[in-house]
């Protein structure tokens, strides 16, 4: 078994433990680590701005009344962000029997909904 992989320096407590928990179960490829690194940063900065919000709850005053915590607008911009780095990471979330030779098995993506070829509306055929 390979030693496991530096994790990204800067990281807190919850991006240190999804980084131990993704490299110390996983083989990953250097695109995977690279993805890996992000998902962990992503974490992280959730994890800032949700404490933020806690500080100074959802709605603050602003010159033009009541709105929106800015922190809480980008924590759901980087939730957004860290499902799509999970999805294009593939990480599976099976039970313990999926395991093969002591590394879980990679699900394959799931597409549904396939477009077919575009074309201009009106257009003649070619």
């Amino acid at each position: 078994m390979s030693e496991a992989p530096k994790p990204p320096t800067g990281l807190r407590a919850g991006g240190q433990r999804l980084w131990d928990s993704i490299t110390g179960e996983f083989e990953l490829d250097e695109h995977e680590l690279s993805l890996a690194r992000e998902v962990c940063r992503t974490v992280d900065q959730v994890d800032e701005l949700e404490s933020i919000v806690r500080r100074d709850g959802a709605i603050i005053e602003s010159p033009q009344g009541l709105k929106t915590h800015p922190a809480m607008v980008e924590a759901r911009q980087q939730r957004i962000a860290l499902a799509r780095l999970l999805a294009a990471l593939r990480m599976p979330a099976g039970d313990e029997g999926d395991k093969v030779q002591g590394r879980r098995e990679h699900r394959p993506q799931r597409r549904s909904g396939v477009r077919g070829v575009y074309g201009i509306k009106g257009g003649k055929a070619s």
